[in-house]
């Protein structure tokens, strides 16, 4: 669950991404998995769903960190989080996600999927994008 104040907007990433709505500070905690909020939905369910929910499960779904027969599907804008190598964000705690610098209000929140993820790979339609639109971050 998004712990700041976020909105939706195109992304020069991927599509959309997740843009601050007010400024964070470094080691501002942004989000926190909140099993009240955010979607667990069982794996093994994912070939009972029709195959454009199958696709974005796919997309937005990812392994729950210490049960990876379990999907956590955010409910809110972080589902929308883009990756980055170089993000503003860290998720290395994989249950939370802090801001490893001052955050601007408009900026987009970017994190490393492999922090949460190891598994995770880019979407073919994303890697050339990756390789030429990788933002530079102060």
């Amino acid at each position: 669950m998004m712990l700041i104040r976020s909105f939706v907007a195109p992304s020069g990433i991927e599509g959309v991404g997740v843009f601050a709505a007010e400024t964070i500070k470094t080691g501002d905690l942004i989000w926190k998995l909140d099993t009240k909020f955010d979607r667990l939905v069982d794996a093994s369910q994912m070939k009972e769903f029709p195959p454009h929910m199958q696709e974005f499960m796919t997309r937005y779904a990812y392994p729950l960190h210490d049960q990876p027969e379990t999907l956590v599907l955010e409910a809110d804008n972080g589902r929308f989080m883009n990756h980055s190598k170089n993000p503003n964000s860290d998720f290395k705690e994989i249950v939370v996600g802090y801001a490893t610098r001052d955050i601007q209000k408009g900026e987009e929140i970017l994190c490393d999927y492999s922090e949460f993820d190891p598994s995770h790979e880019l979407l073919p339609s994303l890697l050339p994008l990756m390789a030429k639109k990788e933002p530079v971050l102060a």
